[in-house]
């Protein structure tokens, strides 16, 4: 579908300062960030021959920020990530906690599912308000604002002697997971150089998984008041982290600052980094968008920001329908179902799931976001079939012996591949392709889509066991072969291009359609 956009030849348009509304309305906006004489490797970078460069041209001519790696990134990287370990814990608290918190507070399993499913809710609640937050105070004052919900939260949770107490605590919580759910992906975009965004932002989706992980293993050692106390640590070393790093230079450049922004920019790069052209490149695209009005939601309904917007909703809508946290959240019920050990199946899950979290981060920029998220949705397709198969062979009394191990296998294979792309890429993508004034309002839809998404599947997935189990994981596989159809039609390639770059050619797009 970006065939006939991308593949066309550019040329090197000079530099205006007189770009209106008008330009960037007609696409116009793409000309001081095309690259001159494109050679003949460039046209056909990215997946099966698509031509996605797009005009990003090779690293030896995108200039001097396609580059290695600084201190300060990878800094920068593992401080925005200390939120998503808290994201992480604040997910898999719920099962080690479960019988500790029912047997102090006295609660029944229907009020210990009001418990776990009103983090949810908490976060669509931060879904809402996150990009304005982001916008309005900056990448570096949202995440320290979040990590003081989720500070109060799991402390309210630690010394509960109540229920009520206990669920407001776990809603604080939720809400402060919300807001890192958006800006610890945009934070990493807006500081990596182009060659190394996939890579780092995934690494937001590790650290999801290794937060659920070691808090299933520290739970199952101490009590759940202790592992609540536990979870506020992360969030203190995080906001002390923040007053060590620089704010995204991107955000900087948008509030007006450019000295900062420049500053920023130089404190990422490295003190003898030539940063001269990515922040041109910055300057030039920022100063077109600010002459556009704050973008709200329903300018995302504009068709020429249609194409971002079905891109990144569309992403988000098919991750959480695919069932992953019905699964996820019911994955000892499940092996139980199907006549399988669920202590074995859960660790083997959790096995499977940090390996294949690790060489998604390797692949990133190496085989692309496309190609990844092919792999992965065909996996989670077949995964789910298998789980299905499993349970109509039990149905049908055939083949008892084999159907546990089909159920563990295809698990396995679900967790597997949706770890490797489908669980990290979306976010990627969406911290990629919406222009710096449609951030704030696309990331808190995309957000809450996300968060709402996650909430329909977990509340309904009992209920569609109960009606029919193995007519949930073929739904589920089918979700997935939708995934593949529209990943090969729509999503486009964005490895090895600047976030400028990427937002122009699909703005533009959207208006030649």
């Amino acid at each position: 579908m970006e065939q006939g956009l991308n593949n066309t030849t550019t040329k090197e348009v000079p530099r205006t300062k007189n770009m209106g509304r008008e330009s960037i309305e007609e696409g116009k906006l793409s000309n001081p960030l095309l690259v001159k004489n494109i050679d003949s490797e460039s046209q056909v970078y990215g997946y099966g021959g698509r031509g996605e460069n797009s005009g990003a041209g090779n690293e030896q001519q995108s200039g001097t920020f396609s580059s290695s790696a600084t201190t300060m990134v990878v800094l920068s990287t593992l401080v925005a990530v200390s939120g998503s370990y808290v994201f992480g814990s604040a997910v898999g608290y719920s099962s080690p906690a479960r019988s500790g918190v029912m047997d102090d507070l006295g609660l029944t399993v229907a009020e210990y599912s009001v418990f776990g499913s009103i983090l949810t809710i908490g976060a669509m609640i931060g879904a809402v308000v996150s990009g304005r937050i982001a916008d309005y105070i900056g990448r570096r004052g949202a995440m320290a604002f979040s990590e003081i919900f989720c500070i109060l939260g799991w402390l309210a949770i630690a010394f509960s002697k109540v229920a009520w107490w206990a669920e407001l605590g776990r809603l604080l919580v939720g809400c402060g997971m919300g807001l890192l759910s958006y800006v610890v992906p945009i934070y990493i975009a807006e500081i990596t150089p182009k060659n190394l965004r996939g890579g780092f932002t995934t690494v937001h989706q590790l650290m999801i998984c290794c937060g659920v992980s070691l808090t299933y293993l520290i739970g199952a050692f101490l009590n759940w008041r202790a592992l609540a106390l536990i979870g506020t640590v992360p969030c203190v070393i995080q906001i002390l982290g923040l007053f060590f790093i620089p704010e995204s230079p991107r955000w900087l450049a948008k509030i007006g600052q450019e000295k900062k922004c420049e500053d920023a920019l130089q404190n990422l790069r490295g003190k003898n980094a030539d940063i001269s052209q990515e922040k041109s490149e910055i300057r030039d695209y920022t100063e077109t968008l600010k002459r556009l009005s704050e973008a709200s939601i329903l300018d995302l309904f504009q068709r020429r920001y249609a194409y971002s917007a079905i891109v990144g909703v569309g992403l988000m809508v098919l991750q959480q329908f695919g069932g992953v946290n019905g699964i996820a959240f019911y994955a000892s019920a499940i092996f139980i179902s199907a006549g399988f050990s669920d202590s074995i199946g859960t660790i083997a899950m959790v096995a499977v799931q940090i390996p294949m979290t690790g060489l998604g981060v390797i692949l990133m920029d190496k085989s692309g976001r496309r190609p990844l998220l092919l792999i992965s949705s065909t996996g989670t397709c077949l995964g789910c079939l298998l789980v299905g198969l499993s349970f109509l062979l039990q149905n049908l009394q055939q083949w008892k012996h084999v159907t546990p191990i089909l159920a563990l296998v295809g698990i396995l294979v679900f967790t597997g591949s949706f770890s490797l792309g489908m669980g990290g890429i979306p976010w990627v993508i969406m911290s990629e392709i919406f222009p710096i004034n449609m951030k704030g309002s696309a990331g808190s839809l995309v957000t809450l889509v996300s968060w709402l998404g996650s909430w329909i599947v977990s509340y309904a997935f009992n209920f569609l066991m109960d009606w029919n189990s193995a007519g949930t994981f073929f739904m589920f596989s089918c979700v997935s072969g939708v995934t593949i159809l529209f990943v090969a039609k729509l999503v486009p390639e964005t490895k090895g291009r600047t976030l400028e770059e990427i937002q122009t050619s699909m703005n533009r797009f959207s208006e030649k359609r």
